[in-house]
Parts: C-alpha cells; structure tokens; sequence
C-alpha cells in the first residue's frame, strides 16, 4: 500500500493516468448495473440478459490476441483514447437505439473497446512511471483501481438511479469514457514499440501469428496464462451462484448479498495491492502460486458458509486470493517477456479470460440447478486447489534464481 500512496505521490504523470482510469472504472461498474437494467426491461427475458453480457465477451473471446499486436504496432496511448471512444459510441448508441439486435451488437462493440483497452493499459504501465521501480506498484494499483470501480460503481449506480433511469446511468458512463480519452491525450506515455529498421514488418495478421508463436514456445508463461484461464473459471462459477448461495443457503437479503460482494471487492483490492514491492522472479512466481491456492481455500470456505457474518470474511479470503494472482501474474509476465511483446501476451491473456468467464456463464446455471449453490462454489475451489497443485509441480523448473530470465525474453523476440 505504502508503495502505491508514493507512486501517487512522486509520479504526476502515473497520477494522472490513474485519475483517468478511477473515473472511467467507476463508470463501468455503473454502466454494468445499467446494462442489466436495460436487457431486463426491454426484453424481460433471462435469456436476453445473458446474451447481452456474453456479447461484450465475445470480442476478447475471438480477437484478443489482434487486439494485443494492435497494442505491440501502434502507439498504446492512442489505442487506449481509441478504446474509450469506441466505448463511449456504443453506450450512446444503446440508450438511443432500443432494438434487442441494435442492443447486442452495441454491447459487443463496447466489449471491442474493451479488448482493445485491456492489453494496451497492461502494456504501457511501465511507460506510465519514470522509475523502473515503481512498474510493480502501477501494475498492482490498476488491479485494485479497476476492481474499485466494480465495488464502488454499484452504489454509485443506486445513488443516479434516484435522480434518474438507466438511460441517464448509460449517460453518464458515456461522459466518464470521455473524459478519459481527454485526460489521456496530452499524456506522454505509450509510445510505440521500436522496431528495427533493418528489417521488414510482417502484416498485422502475421504479428498476431508472431505473438501466438512466441506465447506457446516460453513453457512457463503458458502455464501461468491456463491455470489463471482455469482459476477465473472457477471465479465464474461463482459470480453465477453467489447470488443463490446469499439468499437460498445463507437466507440473508439483496442487500446482504450487495455486502457480501463488497467484502469480495475489497479483499480482491487488497490482494491487487499486495504486489505492490514487487520482488525477485522466484518471489513472484511463489506469491502467484500462494494467490492462486487462497482463492481455492477462499472458494471452498464460500461454499461451506452458512452464516453472514462469516461470509464477510469468506468472500474477502476469496477476493484477496483473486487479486494476488493476478497482480503476480501479470508481474511475472512483465519478467518473462520482452516489451515490444507485452500487448500480444496481454491480449492473449484477455482472450483466455473472456473464455473462462464466457463457459462459467453457459454451464453455471445448470450446475446450480442440479447440484445447488454451495457443492458448485466448493467444488469450484477444489478444482482451483488441484490447478495450484498441479501448477506448482510443473513451474519447480523456472524462475529458479533471482537473475531476469533473459533467456526467455530472448527466446520470446519477434520480429514484429
């Protein structure tokens, strides 16, 4: 924590960047709650909400790794203003336009803002600093922002619900991506990756090909990349059966269940922050492995609560566990790979995301159904606990030694 309060302090241009992203996070967990709101009442169908949501994963699902050689060819900065723009359109257009096709076609272009946004944000966080030794704490506090927004934005959804519908909760998401785009632009960060110019640069189609290649031949990073594939999809199954678990097996009300997601948001958020100091290669990988582990003994206490109050602390257990490993993650990627291949891993990453959460989605209901609330979310966490197991024995080999994996990040060079 100490070490993101002095990045905020010591670094103007990572403040501004962060002042950005606080504000167009709090939008998007607004804007979230409104698009539920939207689906629901113009189409009262299940189904219809479902189809909704999916939709804004199914940009990332299918071109995540195109989104990140976008991040890796052009300037980064201007990708993100691009995102927000492009996100901004498409939350315009569903207020105005109220048809359910128009409805799901613009939430799928807002989810390609946001497929495009996520690897260029990730890969231009150490541009964001002037100090290499701050990269740790911008990585971690662009977890804990952007999950603030999903913990804060609800409540802020409640408060312009009083004063107006959703239209105006969909404005004023509207109005934050603006305004994110404007504070970014006169920003100096992000610039392009070099290229050498002695050599000639594939298409964009063939740097996509370049970065999937170079993904699959660092064993380490692959493996880190599927077990957090594997280790969300569990966090999936229970964003499907929270609700079930709040209101059926622990019998407390919808606003019980709004704390219990809190208490979810806040440890994840502690979680993101944790891996702020950053730390040797080996330190890494072994935070990265703890967080996953916790988040499996946090999924299965989950389960096994009966009580609300224990369900404080269950969730944030779970929620801090999420957090950690992704931040480590994410700092372990940043270790292996070289910078002109960030975006791609990155997108990459984002696409392996929006899978897990997509077949969480498709199989949670029906796994509810048959098995109830609580066996999917401790089961969940036992699958989550056998991925860390198995994930450390296969991870004994690399990132053995406190030196930079400079082999990987040469075995990972490009030419794009």
């Amino acid at each position: 924590m100490r070490e993101a309060i002095d990045l905020l302090r010591s670094e103007p241009r990572g403040r501004i960047f962060f002042l950005a992203l606080a504000q167009s996070s709090l939008g998007t967990g607004a804007g979230y709650i409104a698009l539920l709101l939207i689906a629901e009442s113009r189409f009262s169908s299940p189904w219809a909400i479902s189809l909704v949501l999916i939709a804004d994963l199914v940009p990332a699902m299918l071109l995540g790794p195109l989104f990140g050689a976008i991040a890796d060819r052009w300037s980064r900065k201007w990708c993100l203003i691009v995102a927000d723009l492009v996100r901004a359109v498409a939350f315009a257009g569903i207020v105005v336009v109220d048809s359910f096709e128009a409805t799901v076609a613009l939430a799928m272009l807002a989810g390609a803002g946001t497929g495009l946004f996520t690897p260029a944000a990730l890969a231009a966080l150490p541009s964001v600093v002037d100090e290499p030794r701050r990269v740790p704490a911008a990585t971690s506090l662009y977890g804990a922002v952007g999950d603030l927004g999903f913990t804060v934005g609800p409540a802020f959804a409640a408060l312009v619900l009083v004063f107006g519908g959703e239209d105006t909760l969909l404005w004023v998401n509207v109005a934050t991506f603006a305004v994110s785009g404007a504070i970014l632009v006169p920003l100096r960060f992000g610039a392009a990756p070099a290229h050498p110019p002695d050599k000639p640069r594939p298409s964009l189609l063939g740097e996509t090909r370049d970065g999937l290649r170079a993904t699959a031949g660092m064993p380490a990073v692959r493996l880190v990349l599927l077990a957090s594939g594997a280790a969300l999809f569990c966090a999936g199954l229970l964003n499907i059966a929270e609700l079930f678990l709040a209101t059926d097996v622990i019998a407390t009300s919808e606003a019980g269940f709004g704390v219990l997601v809190a208490f979810f948001g806040l440890g994840f958020i502690a979680g993101s922050l944790s891996g702020a100091k950053g730390g040797s290669p080996p330190e890494l990988k072994r935070r990265y492995l703890i967080g996953l582990a916790v988040l499996g003994v946090g999924l299965v206490a989950i389960g096994l609560t009966g009580n609300l109050y224990v369900g404080f602390a269950t969730f944030a257990l779970g929620g801090f566990g999420n957090g950690q490993l992704l931040v480590y993650e994410r700092l372990l990627i940043q270790e292996a790979c070289p910078d002109e291949l960030f975006g791609r891993v990155f997108g990459i990453k984002d696409a392996l995301t929006a899978w897990a959460f997509a077949v969480a989605f498709l199989v949670g209901g029906g796994a509810v159904s048959a098995a109830g609330p609580a066996a999917v979310i401790a089961g969940a966490g036992a699958l989550c606990l056998l991925v860390a197991w198995v994930v450390a024995l296969l991870l004994r080999g690399h990132w053995t030694t406190d030196a930079p994996d400079t082999a990987a990040r040469d075995s990972a060079a490009v030419s794009g």
